[in-house]
């Protein structure tokens, strides 16, 4: 599968100030429920141990959205963990706040998305946190180096990027 950023000039590029991040135009809630695979995550401290197998899977209770993040650590063993989403752009639909640890909550913006829902790009304000979805564990090339394509232009370095290994199918 292709790995390398699509724009290497992005490598090392500092950046004091960035635009403000957008979001997709409309996401259908209806739609994006179900299960999703991780297949490219920023490093981040709450998914150091995942090794493979990261999943989300989107539900509803009543207006909660349920949020189930499963994975499996390189001991084998699972990871689990439980949060609530609320939109907080009823407009698009693509601005979410996601809580695992309540009362905190974090930023969970819609920034791109196939229009047939097959894979998603999820990232935040500051650029510190971003996932690249699918609905599938694996993605074609073609749709790969699209996704990096809007990864890069919207201000974030693909070469840091961690692809958990996918084995569930």
């Amino acid at each position: 599968m292709f790995r390398e950023p699509v724009h290497p000039s992005v490598r090392g590029e500092c950046r004091m100030t960035q635009p403000p991040l957008n979001t997709v135009d409309h996401v259908d809630l209806n739609r994006y429920l179900g299960k999703w695979y991780e297949i490219a995550r920023l490093p981040n401290r709450f998914e150091r141990k995942c090794y493979r197998d990261v999943t989300a899977e989107y539900s509803r209770d009543g207006q909660k959205i349920i949020v189930h993040n499963s994975c499996i650590q390189q001991d084998g063993r699972p990871d689990v963990a439980e949060g609530r989403a609320k939109v907080v752009d009823a407009t698009t639909n693509a601005k979410l706040k996601i809580t695992f640890f309540w009362p905190f909550y974090g930023n969970y913006w819609i920034i791109g998305l196939d229009p047939e829902y097959r894979w998603a790009i999820v990232g935040e304000p500051n650029r510190k946190y971003m996932w690249i979805l699918s609905r599938t564990p694996q993605i074609a090339d073609a749709d790969h180096i699209h996704i990096l394509n809007l990864v890069v232009q919207a201000g974030y370095d693909p070469s840091q990027l961690i692809y958990p290994q996918q084995t569930d199918s």
